[in-house]
């Protein structure tokens, strides 16, 4: 299982991620806006369990290339690494133009708008390749269990974004109006997204 240290320094990193501008958040924000508190709160719960999904692809990708070759797993962790810096500049080259728009056709029910949560975040690649990259690198690979910490990290990773976006989907009209009366707020927010990216990447890189 996860020690203390692990799950404090992950708990942090996931918080930031979750909270930083990004598809997923902008979308519940729309829906919540457009759609309502509960119907926010609905589609915001999907986006989260929808991890769950890249989770079960991280636990079998990154458990099959440790047992298979411990330089494919070490490749992977340099790849992670430099995927994650990637993202990092392109969150430091933002201009943080945060915009809330409309949600557009959601299905009116909650357990439509749920589902298309779940399905929105699980056929993203690009989160895909966000969690191959971001958990193995607070795996402790040798205390054994690799497979059992990534699936920590993974459910942990979705409890805390089904908080975050509940509260996101259910404060949306507020939260809206504060990021539209300060355009700025998205640029910082990005800036920091950005260095910790950035310093992420480089320590799974150097950590080979």
């Amino acid at each position: 299982m996860l020690t203390p240290e692990q799950l404090l320094a992950f708990l942090a990193a996931a918080v930031l991620v979750t909270v930083s501008p990004g598809p997923d958040n902008l979308m519940v924000l729309g829906v919540g806006m457009s759609r309502g508190r509960r119907r926010g709160v609905a589609f915001g719960l999907g986006c989260a369990l929808g991890c769950l999904s890249h989770t079960a692809l991280a636990v079998a990708g990154v458990s099959a290339l440790l047992a298979a070759s411990p330089l494919a797993f070490t490749l992977l962790k340099v790849a992670g690494g430099a995927y994650l810096v990637w993202l990092g500049v392109q969150a430091l080259r933002s201009r943080g133009g945060v915009r809330v728009g409309d949600a557009g056709a959601a299905a009116p029910s909650l357990s439509g708008l749920f589902a298309r949560g779940v399905v929105a975040n699980a056929i993203n690649p690009k989160v895909v390749l966000f969690f191959l990259s971001f958990l193995p690198q607070f795996v402790a690979a040798d205390r054994g269990g690799v497979a059992t910490q990534i699936a920590a990290l993974g459910v942990v990773f979705t409890l805390q974004a089904a908080l975050l976006f509940g509260l996101l989907g259910w404060f949306a009209g507020t939260v809206g109006q504060w990021l539209t009366a300060r355009p700025r707020a998205g640029l910082w927010l990005d800036r920091l997204a950005g260095a910790i990216f950035v310093g992420l990447g480089l320590r799974l890189i150097a950590s080979r």
